[in-house]
């Protein structure tokens, strides 16, 4: 059996598997699902509200006069006024200081409202006088706020425009 080779037997080569092997793709998903059921639960924090406790029963109290909020209104003939009472330019500075002195640190915001006509230099003058005056905060204000009343008229009820006279 010395001379006798011996012959490796070699399989013919099969036909290729075009079959895709599924196993490491479950292996995969039940990994992360594992992963995704431990981790979600850790997600889910509790938001605290703190919500306050109403009373039914209780009326609201009435604004005090100095707590509201200072509008100065400035025409197009340079004239001011401070909520609805119209003030000399001169005297302008000494009445929003006393107005304002009367208010807490905080509180201390004034509103310019100035027609479309008024001279820039003007309102400029006005917001320097206010922030000489104390004025923390400086607000431009476009629009009239509802039920305003403005140098005795009110703004909630608008007054129809006059009739064209022919």
């Amino acid at each position: 059996m010395a001379g006798r080779k011996q012959r490796q037997w070699v399989k013919p080569q099969a036909q290729p598997n075009s079959e895709i092997n599924v196993t490491p793709l479950v292996d995969v998903v039940l990994v992360l699902l594992i992963i995704f059921m431990v981790v979600t639960p850790l997600l889910e924090k509790d938001i605290v509200v703190r919500v306050p406790d109403t009373e039914v029963d209780q009326e609201p109290t009435p604004p005090d006069p100095n707590d509201q909020q200072l509008v100065v209104q400035l025409d197009k003939d340079g004239g001011y006024s401070i909520n609805t009472e119209k003030i000399a330019p001169a005297d302008y500075v000494t009445r929003l200081k006393r107005m304002l002195a009367a208010k807490k640190a905080d509180d201390k915001v004034v509103f310019f409202m100035a027609d479309d006509a008024t001279n820039y230099g003007r309102l400029i003058t006005a917001l320097d006088g206010a922030k000489t005056a104390g004025a923390k905060v400086l607000g431009m204000a476009t629009e009239l706020p509802q039920n305003a009343i403005i140098q005795g008229t009110s703004v909630d009820t608008p007054t129809p425009p006059p009739a064209p006279t022919p």
